[in-house]
């Protein structure tokens, strides 16, 4: 019998590692490639370190400014972070301790937000933006994602499990709202914080269809777009995909780190979120 569960635990995993590597295969491969130079990227056959080394690194942040691409990307996530989790943190304290008319029926309105797709709100949204004279600034890429209808439901939920007595005990103390928000919620939803902004900052990284249509500044663009233009770069004809995933890996750096960082937060917020 022990020999039967020891084979199974074996079965398990090897199945596991193989699934990791079948998953990690492809940034394996990119991390290969971006050591490759063309004509070693054009070669099917080989898979080993290329001979370009780091060049094609410092060829993309120096010579593409990937690197200025990279600072408006960080500024970007680090700002709808802050404006997202602090308006969801004041509406979900709102919609919970808050009694107010058709407050059911604000709530389910904020929850059909999701179901808006985002090619349709791109034309209003560009429009707005005109409108407001924002359009090619910081205020266009990051003013549309202040408001998050996912990190509301989040927050409320996690609200709504504090028990009763510590919002009857503050209110006895005269602790007011925001005094309650800052003393007591965002103490005990630290986890909770962390995984929303961890979403949050790997959602705003990756975001690229609205900064190409809203940015016109070149030098303003953040860094997906920016890898966009690497595919202008070639030799002899040929793409330079060695440079194209050196640029790739450089983009997937600080998302990776802070995912790393806090991973466990994030677990702990889909673990929520499924209750």
């Amino acid at each position: 019998m022990l020999a039967t569960l020891f084979e199974g635990d074996l079965f398990v995993h090897i199945a596991l590692i193989g699934s990791i590597i079948l998953v990690g295969l492809p940034l394996i491969l990119a991390v290969i490639m971006s050591t490759q130079s063309t004509t070693e990227v054009y070669e099917v056959t080989n898979l080993g370190i290329g001979s370009a080394g780091l060049s094609n690194y410092e060829t993309a942040l120096a010579e593409y400014n990937l690197m200025q691409y990279m600072v408006n990307s960080a500024v970007m996530s680090i700002v709808i972070v802050v404006g997202k989790v602090t308006l969801s943190l004041l509406a979900a304290l709102a919609l919970v301790y808050y009694r107010f008319p058709y407050e059911r029926a604000v709530f389910t309105f904020v929850l059909l937000t999701l179901l808006v797709p985002v090619p349709v709100r791109i034309v209003p949204l560009f429009q707005l933006m005109a409108d407001l004279g924002w359009a090619n600034s910081l205020l266009a890429i990051t003013g549309p994602y202040i408001a998050s209808a996912t990190a509301v439901f989040l927050f409320r939920q996690h609200f709504m499990s504090i028990p009763e007595s510590l919002v009857e005990n503050a209110r006895l103390d005269g602790v007011g709202p925001l005094a309650f928000l800052v003393q007591v919620l965002i103490p005990m939803s630290k986890g909770m914080i962390a995984g929303v902004s961890v979403i949050t900052f790997i959602y705003a990284w990756n975001q690229y269809l609205w900064p190409l249509i809203v940015v016109s500044d070149q030098s303003k663009q953040v860094v997906q777009v920016g890898i966009k233009f690497l595919q202008g770069a070639s030799q002899s004809g040929l793409t330079e995909w060695g440079l194209i995933m050196a640029g790739a890996v450089i983009a997937l750096i600080p998302p990776l780190f802070v995912l790393i960082v806090l991973h466990r937060p994030l677990l702990e917020t889909f673990a929520i979120q499924q209750k």
